[in-house]
């Protein structure tokens, strides 16, 4: 077959010879039929005129993308998951891909919390999550699941954000019957990695 060099060089020849002819056609050409310089091909502009019915369409259309955009990141509602108990823990298993879901967990004050990461994403923005509230900082192992446990003792919103804080979710704690509100510290936390099968 051909070597490297034996295309290349055949490549450079064929953009020599055509740079040599492309000139000398130009060269040959009547001075009344030279085409236009190429500064004088971007000043001058021609206006096409565009029917009625496109610029309603684009119009339009543009309006619509914009509403769907705010739609998107201000109106949509995120989704919230009420955590299960099991043994006297409550759990959440959340999944871990382009950002958290479900985005926001709903818990009762007083009670043991395992969240249980699965990250599915293997960008590195994802491999850490935090919950600065109850001084966590955990690393995510990609497609095992890692859990972090906490209890909160007071109601309120805590967010947790991956290692780049772009991503986040709310962990919202309310007021439970069962809780104890002695106002012990809520920052006992133990960190296990699980792996999945």
């Amino acid at each position: 077959m051909f070597s490297k060099k034996t295309i290349f060089g055949h490549l450079i020849a064929l953009g020599f010879l055509l740079g040599v002819t492309s000139g000398v056609t130009r060269a040959q050409m009547p001075p009344g039929e030279m085409p236009l310089s190429e500064t004088e091909q971007t000043t001058q502009f021609r206006r096409i005129e565009q029917p009625l019915g496109v610029k309603v369409g684009v119009t339009v259309g543009g309006i619509a993308l914009i509403g769907l955009e705010l739609w998107w990141f201000i109106w949509s509602k995120t989704k919230f998951q009420q955590a299960e108990t099991n043994q006297g823990i409550e759990e959440v298993t959340i999944l871990v891909d382009g950002g958290y879901e479900p985005s926001r967990i709903v818990v009762n004050a007083g009670q043991k919390v395992r969240l249980n990461f699965m990250r599915r994403d293997p960008s590195s923005c994802l491999e850490q999550v935090l919950l600065p509230d109850f001084h966590i900082a955990q690393q995510l192992d990609l497609n095992h699941v890692t859990s972090v446990e906490f209890t909160p003792e007071k109601p309120g919103q805590y967010p947790f954000t991956c290692g780049m804080n772009m991503f986040r979710g709310v962990v919202e704690v309310q007021r439970s019957n069962l809780s104890n509100m002695n106002g012990s510290s809520s920052l006992k936390a133990r960190h296990t990695t699980y792996s999945s099968s």
